[in-house]
């Protein structure tokens, strides 16, 4: 045949291996791009005759129009994932439009319409009875039967209920095109989401739609997993089998040693009763396959752990030291699950497993030796073992080309052990669940720094570049006065101005000019001097050229630390929303929560006072308790955070309270609103631990801090 020339001149991709085509009487073939090859071309002799076949621009157009399809197709599927004979036929069409052959996508449409049309009048024939299905579904046990289409209708009506903006008669056709005769359980429920999903662009209530089709597939998970038998539940039926379901779920966890045997003396059966079925319903699509895929316990590859016995396992631990458990343990839960407040991710990873590792970052001091910072790497690598992100500062280090008298050698500089540190992140994920992550820190005056402002970049001798680090330059007031003045800026390795690192203010101004006079008569050997502009504008370039290093204040830190009686700080954190103080016998700890904005506001669009305060009170004792209840790998987080006990308290979802109130972002509305709640935050927050101090007792370290002598 005319159009068999074409088709021979295509070569299928091996990407295309494991993937299927449904054909419309149910059967399944394998997924063969020549065949869309055969009929694109076929589609072209139609209306350009025989002589199209030996045209080069026709052989290109049904090359290029073949490989958009199959690549349209495959990117969606999972791996070895199916695809209806009409979804393909759809994006031929699609295809052929983009390309402006509108004529040959008439035709084809056409050629559909007419072979649709013949397709009718066969079934009118010989009709099918309506809900009898001639495709057999494969359980999990090989066990066959056939596909329950009116569960199927009963589950996407389930879930459909409130979200008049989506098409259910629609989800149900294109779930059913998509399967098969012998199409195995966990792919219908595959095909459920996925039919879904792909009208998530058109209107955001098929987000909500697919995560709660998704929760079948987990809940049958989950339940044929604690139950040890194929079990299935619908919304309205976990209603009735949620109780029981947790407390086999908590019996369970603690037989696989997942969770601590401490859960299972709590009053399950009242917990039980504690929980809000209907909260499942509440997630958007991604939300839910998030927690599936990164959060939700489990074993072997089985999530046995529905949402809210996620929520309640979380507030289980928080709640574990807590006299009267059970009530706090219920007070945290409903917070969570409602989404008023959410818990930091290494608090909804660890809490009430056997290590729980509650923290979010860890701030520390690497010091200038060879043991100590081969220390500093391990302490890394066991901090994000269990989730924690990591924040170091460098500045101590010697730079290139500097004495060491130990050896009577040069430094390699700080440059090399940040290669290793990278290297370090990048083996040790966070709990299996997430890749490590780092930030290294390096002040402003430190010989290396030019160097430092390179290390993200693509180019470069690859042994000195740190591509899955996060950096950020630490800079004194001293640094931008020299910038504005456009005055010289003197780089120094660390050894020879050793207490540079730990002065601030005036202090550091009065030391560092020193320093320079010292270089000026030779008593520095290793030092460099350039203008400060140059510098500083080679700063912003990386930073625009790379996002890093970041720029961030050394004085401003210091100023606003209410723990300046207790030492300095030396750095931010990963994601430099926390400053805290370190030392060599010191890692400061992060403990953090964000409060939702959207959930606070009212239908008026005011600020929901009253329910703020008790959100952040409730917020306040959850975080205090993960200081108590928290897992330290390291001892010097563990000194640290039980002597300064601090916490951080965020929000979340500004710019959707802003939406609820009618409130454009870019107005001086919008700014009242940002000062009055985190103005509100900030009290309700400093009342909340006010309050804890006179139950519990003040911190350690309180005594002198500038909360003791009345500055906030």
């Amino acid at each position: 045949m005319a159009s068999e020339a074409i088709q021979a001149s295509y070569t299928p991709s091996s990407a295309e291996s494991g993937y299927s085509v449904i054909r419309r009487n149910g059967k399944v073939t394998d997924f063969n791009s020549s065949k869309i090859a055969a009929a694109i071309t076929k589609a072209f002799l139609a209306v350009e005759g025989d002589e199209a076949n030996n045209s080069g621009r026709i052989h290109e157009i049904v090359k290029k129009l073949t490989a958009q399809v199959a690549d349209n197709l495959l990117r969606r599927l999972d791996d070895g994932g199916t695809v209806h004979i009409e979804d393909i036929q759809d994006q031929v069409e699609l295809a052929m439009m983009r390309e402006g052959e509108y004529k040959v996508a008439r035709a084809y449409v056409l050629y559909r319409e007419k072979q649709s049309e013949k397709r009718a009048e066969e079934e009118k024939k010989h009709p099918q009875p309506a809900n009898q299905s001639t495709i057999n579904v494969i359980a999990e046990d090989g066990s066959r039967h056939p596909l329950d289409v009116d569960r199927l209708s009963h589950l996407i009506s389930e879930a459909c209920e409130g979200l008049t903006e989506v098409n259910r008669e629609g989800i149900l056709r294109d779930t059913q095109r998509n399967l098969f005769d012998g199409v195995k359980e966990a792919d219908v429920e595959k095909a459920l989401v996925m039919a879904a999903r792909t009208f998530i662009e058109k209107d955001p209530a098929y987000s909500t739609l697919a995560a709660r089709l998704l929760m079948d597939g987990i809940r049958r998970e989950a339940l044929t997993f604690v139950y040890k038998t194929p079990k299935q539940a619908s919304q309205t039926e976990m209603v009735n089998v949620y109780p029981d379901y947790f407390q086999t779920y908590i019996h369970t966890a603690i037989e696989k040693e997942l969770v601590d045997s401490e859960l299972g003396l709590f009053d399950l059966d009242r917990l039980g009763k504690a929980l809000k079925p209907e909260l499942d319903f509440e997630f958007t699509y991604l939300g839910l396959q998030t927690l599936y895929d990164r959060y939700f316990i489990h074993f072997d590859g089985t999530r046995f752990e529905l949402p809210q016995a996620f929520y309640m396992r979380v507030a289980m631990g928080l709640a574990i030291n807590e006299l009267n458990r059970e009530e706090r343990a219920i007070e945290f839960y409903n917070l969570l699950s409602s989404f008023d407040f959410m818990s930091s991710t290494p608090t909804l990873f660890n809490s009430g497993t056997l290590r729980p590792q509650l923290s979010s970052c860890y701030l520390t001091s690497v010091p200038d030796d060879l043991s100590g910072i081969y220390n500093a790497m391990r302490d890394n690598a066991l901090l994000s073992k269990y989730a924690g992100g990591l924040g170091n500062d460098w500045s101590r280090v010697r730079g290139l080309g500097a004495h060491i008298k130990g050896t009577n050698g040069k430094s390699q500089g700080v440059v090399p052990f940040l290669k290793v540190a990278n290297d370090t992140a990048v083996a040790v994920n966070q709990g299996g669940k997430r890749k490590g992550a780092v930030c290294a820190y390096l002040e402003t005056w430190h010989i290396d720094v030019e160097e430092f402002l390179d290390l993200r970049k693509n180019t470069g001798d690859d042994r000195r570049r740190t591509h899955d680090m996060n950096t950020a330059n630490w800079i004194p007031d001293l640094f931008m006065k020299r910038v504005a003045e456009e005055g010289q800026w003197t780089l120094f390795s660390p050894e020879e101005v050793e207490d540079l690192h730990d002065l601030t203010g005036l202090a550091f101004e009065k030391a560092y000019a020193e320093y320079e006079e010292k270089a000026a008569r030779g008593d520095i050997r290793n030092f460099k001097q350039l203008p400060a502009t140059e510098l500083w504008r080679k700063m912003l370039g990386m930073l625009f050229e790379t996002g890093h290093p970041w720029i961030t204040f050394k004085d401003p830190c210091n100023l606003r630390s209410p723990q300046q009686h207790v030492g300095v700080v030396h750095s931010s954190n990963l994601c430099t929303e926390i400053t805290l103080n370190t030392s060599d016998k010191e890692i400061a700890v992060c403990n953090l929560g964000s409060v939702n904005m959207v959930k606070h506001v009212d239908e008026n669009g005011k600020l929901d006072k009253e329910k703020l305060q008790k959100t952040v009170r409730t917020a306040m004792r959850m975080l205090d308790n993960v200081i108590e209840y928290n897992y330290y790998s390291v001892p010097q987080a563990r000194h640290s955070n039980l002597q300064h006990r601090p916490v951080g308290l965020g929000l979340m979802g500004f710019q959707d309270a802003l939406y609820k109130a009618r409130l454009p972002y870019s107005t001086e509305e919008a700014v009242k609103f940002a000062d009055e709640s985190m103005e509100a935050i900030s009290y309700y927050a400093i009342e909340a631990s006010s309050d804890l101090a006179a139950e519990r007792g003040k911190y350690q370290t309180y005594e002198g801090s500038l909360w003791s002598q009345g500055t906030m």
